[in-house]
């Protein structure tokens, strides 16, 4: 069965010399796309052929993916429109890419500019190399989304790409951070360990009596650990930051209700939700209005993504 290929729309409200700019200069492309870290256009012979390029993608721990690419721009002049064609690939055998073609294509709209491009590639290692796309090509249209996101933002409010991608990435880090919070929290003390602080805490609050208080820290445990499946699956993270601005300084109270003498213990609830409280502080400041893939059209009309 054939993958389809990756298809990402965006309108941008700027003139076309300012999209074909920001995405048709090595340096300005290189500083916006997730999927390039840097990009060298090659010298041409003559202007009517293909623009050659250079580029590398840096995956981590040293490791980067060099490959070649030649772009050819044309202009349309009934509608205002202009389409860059591309064909790049990869002799590295780390890339599961081993070629492809695509386009972009520059649409005006009224104040708007319709960026949107379609690209396909082919895979090496035969089915293996398909199988491992099943999980790559969704990648790659995340990735080239977000990237168009950004590009948008960058043009439009000014925000440099680096700021942003920041931003987007300490806001994932922090959700990783309080999703693995919540959920230790709820499966090792409150269900695995069921440790009598949590039981002689809740009794003290309640005034229930040990049976029930050990059913309901159970309960409490299940709880936890489904916000924090909320912190990997909710888009809107502002919004969990601001329930924990509020959330961690009521259950450090309780806390101290329940059990004036734990302000003395080491590494104790207080200095615990403070620093929690505090990370939750920097994440509502950061997940403001943060790039999203989800902002970008993945298919066309008629089209399921």
């Amino acid at each position: 069965m054939k993958n389809k290929p990756i298809y990402v729309e965006l309108p941008i409200k700027s003139s076309i010399d300012e999209v074909w700019s920001r995405t048709q200069e090595p340096k300005l492309h290189e500083q916006w796309d997730l999927r390039f870290s840097s990009i060298e256009y090659l010298p041409k012979k003559s202007e009517d052929e293909p623009q050659s390029f250079l580029y590398e993608t840096k995956i981590g721990f040293g490791v980067k993916v060099a490959g070649w690419g030649k772009s050819v721009g044309t202009a349309n002049k009934k509608d205002g429109s202009k389409t860059s064609s591309l064909h790049f690939g990869t002799d590295q055998k780390i890339s599961p890419i081993r070629e492809g073609k695509g386009y972009w294509r520059y649409i005006p709209k009224g104040d708007e500019i319709i960026f949107l491009t379609q690209y396909d590639y082919q895979v090496r290692y035969g089915f293996i190399g398909r199988i491992l796309d099943f999980f790559f090509r969704p990648m790659m249209g995340w990735a080239t989304a977000l990237s168009f996101d950004v590009l948008k933002r960058w043009i439009e409010i000014g925000e440099s790409p680096r700021a942003q991608y920041v931003r987007f990435f300490m806001t994932s880090l922090l959700s990783v951070f309080f999703f693995l919070i919540w959920f230790y929290q709820g499966l090792v003390p409150k269900l695995m360990a069921k440790h009598s602080d949590e039981v002689a805490m809740l009794s003290n609050l309640t005034s229930l009596d040990e049976s029930l208080a050990l059913i309901t820290v159970g309960i409490i445990g299940v709880l936890e650990m489904l916000f924090g499946f909320v912190w990997l699956f909710y888009r809107k993270k502002r919004h969990l930051f601001a329930i924990q601005m509020i959330v961690f300084p009521i259950l450090t109270v309780m806390a101290l209700i329940a059990s004036p003498t734990i302000a003395v213990h080491p590494f104790n609830p207080i200095t615990f939700n403070a620093s929690l409280w505090v990370l939750s502080i920097i994440g509502y400041i950061l997940a403001a209005d943060v790039p999203t893939a989800a902002s970008c059209k993945r298919s066309r009309k008629g089209e399921s993504v």
